[in-house]
């Protein structure tokens, strides 16, 4: 089957579909979707994300998670659940840093396509296989005693566990819907529908569901800036998961990197500036010109994620990484290189990645000024 063969069957006689359905085929259909079909990031893949950069940021996230082990009063096991995990490459990371928590750590790397997930194996020592239901849930609940840190895959979250969850660049690419409010208040929907030629897809403005507009609503009454006439994203698809996040994780933290802004800034960019695709490190054509060839990403609306949830606070990449110790281990780093450069082996050259690696991840117009946010949950607290 053909990814325009599965968006017929998806139309399923209907005159158009949300584009949060159409994107829903495009990425993640099990049989055609871009994720299905080997799309990934890394190196010489479609795209680059933090981790890909090199080991450096993993090696920041530990020191991060040593420090929530540590207040949480060291428990055994720690878990970090790791959503939207790729082929495995931040989790490999963490691992070659060797945090404190090693022993206790229990990883899950969440991802949906069965692709990524059997990646997994061939580069994680201690990797476990793949773990569902009961299996999960008595993985997430088992004591190391000393003989973390181990991995394994998932499709899903587990149903309920207590420990860190990570998520870097996975809300971009969570279904949205594209919305505009009229000058007359009228709220409309970009939906994706056949063209003429009934072999391409094109899109139409049309009202909004009840519920959409209900929504929108209560968005305007938070954000009266926002323009009128203007495009922008509703996250249903990152709130949505903000909420079971919230629902499954009994106490912990939650962190998650993304790029993005407020609603309004969103609106303020012509041509949908939020929305776009990549194949191949490259930008990539119309999302609605490729299905399931090319990923699909927009710019986080940060103010929708907030809303209604917990107080968590925001800051900018660079922050969090210098607050959790990059310029120590860049400094480490340094030495190492100042020590062993006339030998030139393995410790030298990483030596001197860390600080290639720190330009990349605290640039202030790339990697560095991606948004942050955390929270500190407990649930019914």
């Amino acid at each position: 089957m053909t990814p325009l063969e599965a968006l017929r069957r998806s139309f399923g006689g209907r005159a158009s579909i949300p584009f949060s359905e159409y994107m829903e085929l495009a990425l993640y259909d099990p049989a055609v979707g871009f994720y299905a079909r080997g799309g990934r990031a890394g190196r010489g893949a479609d795209f680059l994300t933090s981790p890909e950069v090199g080991p450096l940021f993993g090696a920041v996230i530990a020191r991060a998670l040593d420090e929530w082990w540590i207040a949480a009063g060291r428990p055994d096991p720690f878990v970090v659940v790791e959503v939207g995990a790729g082929p495995g490459t931040l989790a490999r990371s963490i691992r070659f840093a060797a945090p404190e928590c090693s022993g206790s750590l229990l990883h899950v790397l969440v991802e949906r396509s069965a692709f990524q997930r059997s990646l997994h194996g061939s580069h994680l020592p201690g990797w476990m296989g793949e773990r569902a239901g009961f299996e999960l849930e008595a993985f997430v609940s088992s004591p190391q005693d000393g003989g973390g840190p181990q991995f394994v895959s998932a499709a899903e979250l587990p149903a309920v566990f207590t420990g860190v969850v990570l998520a870097n660049e996975l809300l971009d690419n969570l279904p949205f819907d594209i919305l505009r409010v009229r000058a007359d208040g009228a709220i409309e929907e970009l939906r994706v529908v056949w063209a003429a030629d009934a072999v391409s897809l094109d899109s139409v403005a049309e009202p909004a569901s009840p519920a959409l507009a209900a929504a929108v609503g209560e968005l305007l009454a938070r954000t009266p800036e926002l323009p009128r006439d203007a495009w922008f994203p509703w996250q249903g698809g990152a709130t949505g998961w903000l909420d079971e996040v919230f629902t499954r994780l009994t106490r912990g933290h939650v962190l998650v990197f993304d790029y993005g802004g407020s609603t309004a800034e969103l609106a303020r960019r012509s041509d949908l500036g939020w929305l776009r695709t990549f194949r191949d490190q490259q930008r990539g054509v119309h999302p609605l010109d490729a299905p399931g060839a090319q990923d699909i990403t927009c710019d986080v609306a940060i103010d929708q994620l907030r809303a209604g949830r917990p107080a968590g606070e925001v800051l900018t990449q660079a922050e969090f990484l210098r607050r959790h110790g990059i310029d120590d281990l860049v400094a480490e780093g340094l030495a190492i290189w100042n020590e062993r450069a006339h030998l030139g082996d393995l410790a030298a050259i990483r030596g001197r990645s860390a600080m290639r690696e720190a330009e990349a991840l605290l640039d202030p117009e790339g990697l560095g000024a991606f948004i942050v946010l955390h929270w500190e949950h407990r649930l019914g607290g």
